[in-house]
Protein backbone atom coordinates (compact mmCIF):
# COMPACT_ATOMS: atom_id res chain seq x y z
CA UNK A 1 0.00 0.00 0.00
CA UNK A 2 1.62 2.96 -1.05
CA UNK A 3 1.71 6.55 1.28
CA UNK A 4 -0.10 9.46 0.59
CA UNK A 5 1.41 11.59 -2.45
CA UNK A 6 2.99 8.61 -3.72
CA UNK A 7 2.07 6.70 -6.95
CA UNK A 8 3.25 3.83 -9.01
CA UNK A 9 4.72 4.19 -12.48
CA UNK A 10 2.68 2.32 -15.06
CA UNK A 11 5.81 0.05 -16.88
CA UNK A 12 7.85 0.07 -13.66
CA UNK A 13 7.95 -1.71 -10.29
CA UNK A 14 9.88 1.03 -8.16
CA UNK A 15 7.59 4.11 -6.41
CA UNK A 16 7.99 7.55 -7.60
CA UNK A 17 7.54 10.31 -5.26
CA UNK A 18 5.42 13.13 -6.70
CA UNK A 19 4.90 16.26 -4.90
CA UNK A 20 2.12 18.84 -4.80
CA UNK A 21 2.20 20.26 -9.11
CA UNK A 22 2.26 24.05 -7.60
CA UNK A 23 4.62 23.97 -5.05
CA UNK A 24 7.29 21.52 -6.70
CA UNK A 25 7.61 19.72 -3.96
CA UNK A 26 8.89 16.04 -4.22
CA UNK A 27 11.70 15.24 -6.93
CA UNK A 28 11.18 12.83 -10.18
CA UNK A 29 12.39 9.66 -10.60
CA UNK A 30 14.54 10.86 -14.04
CA UNK A 31 16.06 14.08 -14.21
CA UNK A 32 13.73 16.66 -15.36
CA UNK A 33 14.19 17.98 -18.55
CA UNK A 34 16.58 21.16 -18.64
CA UNK A 35 18.44 19.87 -15.34
CA UNK A 36 21.42 19.06 -15.10
CA UNK A 37 25.01 21.27 -15.45
CA UNK A 38 25.27 23.67 -17.84
CA UNK A 39 21.45 22.74 -18.57
CA UNK A 40 19.31 25.61 -19.80
CA UNK A 41 16.00 26.20 -18.35
CA UNK A 42 13.32 26.16 -21.60
CA UNK A 43 11.89 29.70 -22.34
CA UNK A 44 8.47 30.57 -20.54
CA UNK A 45 8.81 27.56 -18.80
CA UNK A 46 9.35 27.65 -14.47
CA UNK A 47 10.94 25.15 -12.68
CA UNK A 48 7.47 24.31 -11.12
CA UNK A 49 6.19 23.89 -14.18
CA UNK A 50 9.13 21.74 -16.09
CA UNK A 51 9.08 19.39 -13.01
CA UNK A 52 5.51 19.03 -13.41
CA UNK A 53 6.19 17.76 -16.88
CA UNK A 54 9.04 15.82 -16.06
CA UNK A 55 6.88 14.18 -13.64
CA UNK A 56 4.02 14.15 -16.10
CA UNK A 57 6.72 12.11 -18.47
CA UNK A 58 7.68 9.63 -15.32
CA UNK A 59 4.09 9.12 -14.34
CA UNK A 60 1.51 9.24 -17.17
CA UNK A 61 -1.22 7.98 -15.41
CA UNK A 62 -1.19 11.86 -13.44
CA UNK A 63 -2.97 14.58 -14.46
CA UNK A 64 -1.19 17.27 -15.71
CA UNK A 65 -2.50 20.68 -17.13
CA UNK A 66 0.08 20.71 -19.75
CA UNK A 67 -1.39 17.46 -21.40
CA UNK A 68 -4.06 17.55 -24.01
CA UNK A 69 -7.54 16.81 -24.34
CA UNK A 70 -7.22 14.25 -26.53
CA UNK A 71 -4.65 11.14 -26.75
CA UNK A 72 -2.42 12.19 -29.61
CA UNK A 73 -2.17 10.10 -32.46
CA UNK A 74 1.11 8.81 -33.62
CA UNK A 75 2.56 10.13 -36.86
CA UNK A 76 2.35 8.09 -39.95
CA UNK A 77 5.12 6.19 -41.06
CA UNK A 78 6.50 7.93 -44.41
CA UNK A 79 7.02 4.64 -46.06
CA UNK A 80 3.40 4.11 -46.57
CA UNK A 81 2.88 6.80 -47.60
CA UNK A 82 1.45 7.95 -51.46
CA UNK A 83 4.39 10.02 -51.98
CA UNK A 84 6.98 7.61 -50.99
CA UNK A 85 9.67 6.47 -53.00
CA UNK A 86 8.95 3.44 -54.99
CA UNK A 87 11.63 1.25 -52.53
CA UNK A 88 9.42 1.54 -49.83
CA UNK A 89 6.27 1.92 -51.13
CA UNK A 90 4.24 -0.98 -50.76
CA UNK A 91 2.55 -3.28 -53.37
CA UNK A 92 -0.88 -3.21 -53.66
CA UNK A 93 -3.39 -5.42 -55.88
CA UNK A 94 -7.39 -4.85 -56.55
CA UNK A 95 -9.29 -7.98 -56.54
CA UNK A 96 -11.79 -8.17 -59.36
CA UNK A 97 -15.61 -7.38 -57.78
CA UNK A 98 -17.71 -9.65 -56.53
CA UNK A 99 -20.81 -11.28 -57.95
CA UNK A 100 -24.04 -11.02 -56.42
CA UNK A 101 -24.11 -15.09 -57.06
CA UNK A 102 -20.71 -15.87 -55.99
CA UNK A 103 -19.22 -16.30 -59.53
CA UNK A 104 -18.63 -13.69 -61.76
CA UNK A 105 -20.30 -13.88 -65.63
CA UNK A 106 -17.80 -14.48 -68.22
CA UNK A 107 -17.95 -11.33 -70.45
CA UNK A 108 -18.89 -12.36 -74.06
CA UNK A 109 -17.53 -10.40 -76.99
CA UNK A 110 -19.73 -9.22 -80.22
CA UNK A 111 -17.94 -11.84 -82.13
CA UNK A 112 -18.95 -14.61 -80.13
CA UNK A 113 -22.39 -13.13 -80.28
CA UNK A 114 -22.49 -12.87 -84.39
CA UNK A 115 -20.79 -16.63 -84.74
CA UNK A 116 -23.55 -18.03 -82.48
CA UNK A 117 -26.53 -15.70 -84.48
CA UNK A 118 -24.72 -17.20 -87.69
CA UNK A 119 -24.94 -21.26 -86.14
CA UNK A 120 -28.05 -20.82 -85.29
CA UNK A 121 -29.46 -19.30 -88.48
CA UNK A 122 -27.26 -21.88 -90.47
CA UNK A 123 -28.75 -24.78 -88.28
CA UNK A 124 -32.19 -23.45 -89.01
CA UNK A 125 -31.82 -22.81 -92.49
CA UNK A 126 -30.73 -26.58 -92.85
CA UNK A 127 -33.39 -27.83 -90.98
CA UNK A 128 -36.24 -25.87 -92.69
CA UNK A 129 -35.17 -26.87 -96.16
CA UNK A 130 -34.79 -30.81 -95.22
CA UNK A 131 -38.65 -30.41 -93.37
CA UNK A 132 -39.51 -28.66 -96.68
CA UNK A 133 -38.01 -31.44 -98.88
CA UNK A 134 -39.57 -33.90 -96.72
CA UNK A 135 -42.92 -32.43 -96.96
CA UNK A 136 -42.87 -31.89 -100.48
CA UNK A 137 -41.28 -35.06 -101.42
CA UNK A 138 -38.43 -33.19 -104.00
CA UNK A 139 -34.92 -33.84 -103.96
CA UNK A 140 -33.02 -37.05 -104.09
CA UNK A 141 -34.51 -40.33 -104.43
CA UNK A 142 -37.95 -39.55 -102.74
CA UNK A 143 -38.16 -36.68 -105.17
CA UNK A 144 -38.15 -38.96 -107.86
CA UNK A 145 -39.97 -41.74 -106.41
CA UNK A 146 -42.72 -38.79 -106.31
CA UNK A 147 -42.24 -37.96 -109.76
CA UNK A 148 -42.63 -41.75 -110.59
CA UNK A 149 -45.90 -41.46 -108.90
CA UNK A 150 -47.10 -38.63 -110.39
CA UNK A 151 -46.76 -39.91 -113.90
CA UNK A 152 -48.98 -42.58 -113.22
CA UNK A 153 -52.21 -40.62 -112.59
CA UNK A 154 -51.42 -38.57 -115.82
CA UNK A 155 -53.89 -40.73 -117.76
CA UNK A 156 -56.60 -39.08 -116.27
CA UNK A 157 -55.36 -35.98 -114.47
CA UNK A 158 -54.16 -34.54 -117.46
CA UNK A 159 -56.43 -32.97 -120.71
CA UNK A 160 -55.32 -35.20 -123.98
CA UNK A 161 -54.45 -31.67 -125.71
CA UNK A 162 -50.97 -32.24 -123.56
CA UNK A 163 -50.01 -35.48 -124.00
CA UNK A 164 -50.90 -35.37 -127.46
CA UNK A 165 -51.18 -31.64 -129.14
CA UNK A 166 -53.02 -31.13 -132.16
CA UNK A 167 -49.94 -30.14 -133.63
CA UNK A 168 -46.68 -31.44 -133.29
CA UNK A 169 -43.42 -29.52 -134.36
CA UNK A 170 -40.56 -32.22 -135.85
CA UNK A 171 -37.89 -29.67 -136.27
CA UNK A 172 -35.04 -31.28 -138.30
CA UNK A 173 -36.80 -35.01 -137.62
CA UNK A 174 -37.17 -35.79 -141.44
CA UNK A 175 -34.96 -36.91 -143.55
CA UNK A 176 -31.62 -35.44 -143.87
CA UNK A 177 -32.65 -33.08 -141.52
CA UNK A 178 -35.69 -31.62 -143.18
CA UNK A 179 -38.60 -30.42 -140.70
CA UNK A 180 -41.76 -32.15 -140.34
CA UNK A 181 -44.93 -31.03 -138.55
CA UNK A 182 -47.85 -33.91 -137.16
CA UNK A 183 -51.63 -33.11 -137.07
CA UNK A 184 -53.59 -35.13 -135.12
CA UNK A 185 -56.71 -36.81 -136.84
CA UNK A 186 -57.73 -39.34 -134.45
CA UNK A 187 -57.55 -39.51 -130.63
CA UNK A 188 -58.99 -43.37 -129.01
CA UNK A 189 -60.78 -43.58 -126.23
CA UNK A 190 -58.29 -44.57 -123.04
CA UNK A 191 -58.65 -48.12 -122.88
CA UNK A 192 -57.31 -51.40 -121.26
CA UNK A 193 -54.63 -53.18 -123.47
CA UNK A 194 -56.60 -56.40 -124.64
CA UNK A 195 -57.12 -55.64 -128.07
CA UNK A 196 -54.10 -52.76 -128.52
CA UNK A 197 -51.15 -55.35 -129.12
CA UNK A 198 -50.32 -58.88 -131.00
CA UNK A 199 -50.66 -61.57 -128.64
CA UNK A 200 -46.54 -62.13 -127.76
CA UNK A 201 -45.97 -58.50 -127.34
CA UNK A 202 -48.65 -58.69 -124.78
CA UNK A 203 -47.03 -61.21 -123.09
CA UNK A 204 -43.94 -59.71 -123.27
CA UNK A 205 -45.25 -56.11 -121.36
CA UNK A 206 -47.23 -58.30 -118.66
CA UNK A 207 -44.52 -58.45 -116.39
CA UNK A 208 -45.20 -54.85 -115.33
CA UNK A 209 -49.32 -54.92 -116.13
CA UNK A 210 -51.78 -52.78 -117.94
CA UNK A 211 -53.47 -49.76 -116.05
CA UNK A 212 -54.33 -47.47 -119.29
CA UNK A 213 -53.55 -46.98 -122.77
CA UNK A 214 -54.17 -43.69 -124.89
CA UNK A 215 -53.38 -43.87 -128.16
CA UNK A 216 -53.68 -41.13 -130.86
CA UNK A 217 -52.97 -40.61 -134.80
CA UNK A 218 -51.69 -38.00 -136.78
CA UNK A 219 -50.38 -37.51 -140.59
CA UNK A 220 -48.21 -35.52 -142.35
CA UNK A 221 -48.34 -32.28 -143.64
CA UNK A 222 -49.34 -33.93 -147.06
CA UNK A 223 -51.18 -36.40 -145.39
CA UNK A 224 -48.99 -39.24 -146.93
CA UNK A 225 -48.18 -41.36 -143.87
CA UNK A 226 -50.37 -41.90 -141.05
CA UNK A 227 -48.50 -42.59 -137.62
CA UNK A 228 -50.33 -43.79 -134.16
CA UNK A 229 -48.00 -43.07 -130.88
CA UNK A 230 -49.25 -44.74 -127.54
CA UNK A 231 -48.76 -44.46 -123.74
CA UNK A 232 -49.46 -47.78 -121.45
CA UNK A 233 -49.46 -46.66 -117.87
CA UNK A 234 -48.46 -49.56 -116.51
CA UNK A 235 -48.67 -50.93 -113.01
CA UNK A 236 -45.08 -51.26 -112.00
CA UNK A 237 -43.06 -50.03 -109.74
CA UNK A 238 -39.27 -48.43 -110.82
CA UNK A 239 -37.83 -52.05 -110.42
CA UNK A 240 -40.19 -53.52 -112.09
CA UNK A 241 -39.54 -50.83 -115.34
CA UNK A 242 -36.04 -50.91 -114.90
CA UNK A 243 -36.02 -54.81 -115.41
CA UNK A 244 -38.37 -54.92 -118.58
CA UNK A 245 -36.00 -52.01 -120.33
CA UNK A 246 -33.17 -54.11 -119.58
CA UNK A 247 -34.91 -57.23 -121.07
CA UNK A 248 -35.66 -54.59 -124.49
CA UNK A 249 -32.69 -53.79 -124.45
CA UNK A 250 -30.45 -56.88 -123.52
CA UNK A 251 -32.47 -59.24 -126.22
CA UNK A 252 -33.09 -56.61 -128.60
CA UNK A 253 -36.77 -57.33 -128.14
CA UNK A 254 -37.34 -53.54 -130.17
CA UNK A 255 -36.37 -54.37 -133.20
CA UNK A 256 -38.24 -57.80 -133.35
CA UNK A 257 -41.54 -57.61 -136.08
CA UNK A 258 -43.25 -59.66 -134.28
CA UNK A 259 -43.52 -57.30 -130.97
CA UNK A 260 -44.65 -54.64 -133.12
CA UNK A 261 -47.71 -52.59 -131.96
CA UNK A 262 -51.11 -52.04 -133.68
CA UNK A 263 -52.19 -49.33 -135.31
CA UNK A 264 -55.28 -46.81 -134.30
CA UNK A 265 -57.36 -46.52 -137.86
CA UNK A 266 -60.24 -44.23 -137.18
CA UNK A 267 -63.00 -44.12 -139.37
CA UNK A 268 -63.62 -41.21 -141.87
CA UNK A 269 -59.70 -39.99 -141.56
CA UNK A 270 -56.65 -40.34 -143.64
CA UNK A 271 -55.84 -43.53 -141.43
CA UNK A 272 -59.37 -45.14 -142.11
CA UNK A 273 -57.15 -47.88 -144.26
CA UNK A 274 -54.33 -48.19 -141.61
CA UNK A 275 -54.14 -51.93 -140.57
CA UNK A 276 -51.99 -54.74 -139.17
CA UNK A 277 -50.54 -55.12 -143.04
CA UNK A 278 -49.72 -51.15 -143.56
CA UNK A 279 -47.71 -51.16 -141.01
CA UNK A 280 -44.21 -50.37 -142.10
CA UNK A 281 -41.94 -49.11 -139.17
CA UNK A 282 -41.81 -49.00 -136.02
CA UNK A 283 -40.73 -47.93 -132.15
CA UNK A 284 -41.08 -48.88 -128.64
CA UNK A 285 -39.17 -47.30 -125.52
CA UNK A 286 -39.17 -48.25 -121.93
CA UNK A 287 -39.19 -45.76 -119.76
CA UNK A 288 -37.72 -45.98 -115.86
CA UNK A 289 -38.29 -42.25 -114.67
CA UNK A 290 -41.61 -43.05 -115.21
CA UNK A 291 -44.04 -46.05 -114.94
CA UNK A 292 -44.85 -45.64 -119.00
CA UNK A 293 -44.40 -47.61 -122.55
CA UNK A 294 -43.53 -45.28 -125.34
CA UNK A 295 -44.47 -46.55 -128.91
CA UNK A 296 -45.25 -45.36 -132.51
CA UNK A 297 -45.88 -47.50 -135.58
CA UNK A 298 -46.21 -45.72 -139.19
CA UNK A 299 -47.17 -46.27 -142.54
CA UNK A 300 -49.16 -45.23 -145.91
CA UNK A 301 -52.03 -43.34 -145.81
CA UNK A 302 -53.24 -44.81 -148.85
CA UNK A 303 -53.47 -48.25 -147.39
CA UNK A 304 -50.89 -50.17 -149.04
CA UNK A 305 -49.39 -53.23 -147.43
CA UNK A 306 -45.64 -53.28 -146.53
CA UNK A 307 -43.84 -56.68 -146.83
CA UNK A 308 -40.83 -56.25 -144.57
CA UNK A 309 -41.45 -53.85 -141.70
CA UNK A 310 -38.34 -52.10 -140.27
CA UNK A 311 -37.82 -50.97 -137.03
CA UNK A 312 -36.83 -47.34 -136.66
CA UNK A 313 -33.50 -46.86 -135.40
CA UNK A 314 -33.13 -49.00 -138.50
CA UNK A 315 -34.75 -47.30 -140.82
CA UNK A 316 -33.25 -43.74 -140.48
CA UNK A 317 -29.74 -44.93 -140.34
CA UNK A 318 -27.58 -43.61 -143.37
CA UNK A 319 -27.50 -46.47 -146.51
CA UNK A 320 -30.84 -47.54 -145.49
CA UNK A 321 -32.32 -48.82 -148.91
CA UNK A 322 -36.12 -50.61 -147.94
CA UNK A 323 -38.78 -49.17 -149.11
CA UNK A 324 -39.93 -47.75 -145.54
CA UNK A 325 -36.18 -46.24 -144.96
CA UNK A 326 -36.46 -44.43 -148.26
CA UNK A 327 -40.29 -43.38 -147.61
CA UNK A 328 -38.90 -41.70 -144.28
CA UNK A 329 -41.08 -43.67 -142.60
CA UNK A 330 -38.32 -44.64 -139.74
CA UNK A 331 -38.36 -40.67 -139.17
CA UNK A 332 -41.93 -40.34 -139.36
CA UNK A 333 -42.49 -43.04 -136.22
CA UNK A 334 -39.30 -41.96 -134.77
CA UNK A 335 -39.71 -38.46 -134.82
CA UNK A 336 -42.77 -38.21 -133.69
CA UNK A 337 -42.11 -40.71 -130.52
CA UNK A 338 -39.66 -38.48 -129.22
CA UNK A 339 -41.52 -35.66 -129.18
CA UNK A 340 -44.03 -36.81 -127.62
CA UNK A 341 -42.31 -38.67 -124.48
CA UNK A 342 -40.27 -35.36 -124.30
CA UNK A 343 -43.90 -33.61 -123.65
CA UNK A 344 -44.98 -36.57 -121.57
CA UNK A 345 -41.51 -35.87 -119.36
CA UNK A 346 -42.06 -32.26 -118.83
CA UNK A 347 -45.76 -32.74 -118.18
CA UNK A 348 -44.52 -34.98 -115.47
CA UNK A 349 -42.07 -31.98 -114.22
CA UNK A 350 -45.00 -29.54 -114.29
CA UNK A 351 -47.55 -31.42 -111.86
CA UNK A 352 -44.75 -32.60 -109.58
CA UNK A 353 -43.71 -29.19 -108.94
CA UNK A 354 -45.84 -27.81 -105.63
CA UNK A 355 -46.94 -24.01 -106.30
CA UNK A 356 -44.85 -21.57 -103.71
Amino acid sequence: MSAPGETRARGGSAPAQAGNPRTGGGSASRPAEGSGPGAVPRAGLTDDRQAGRTNDRATPGAWSPMAPAHPVRPAPDPAHSWAAGTGGRPFVSFGEPEGFGGRTRPRVGARTVAAAACLVLGFGLIGGAATGSWLTGDGGPDGAGNAFGTARTLWHSVPVDELFPPTVQGTGAGPGGADRTWTRIAVARDSGCAHAFDPLLHKVLAPVGCQRLLRATYTDATQTYVTTVGLLFTKADPAAMSALAARFRDEHLDSRADLMPRPYAAAGTAAAGFGERQRASWTVSVLTDAPVVAYAVSGWADGRTVDTPQPAADAVRSGATTAPAQAGLGNEAQGLADRIERRLRKTVGTATEKPS
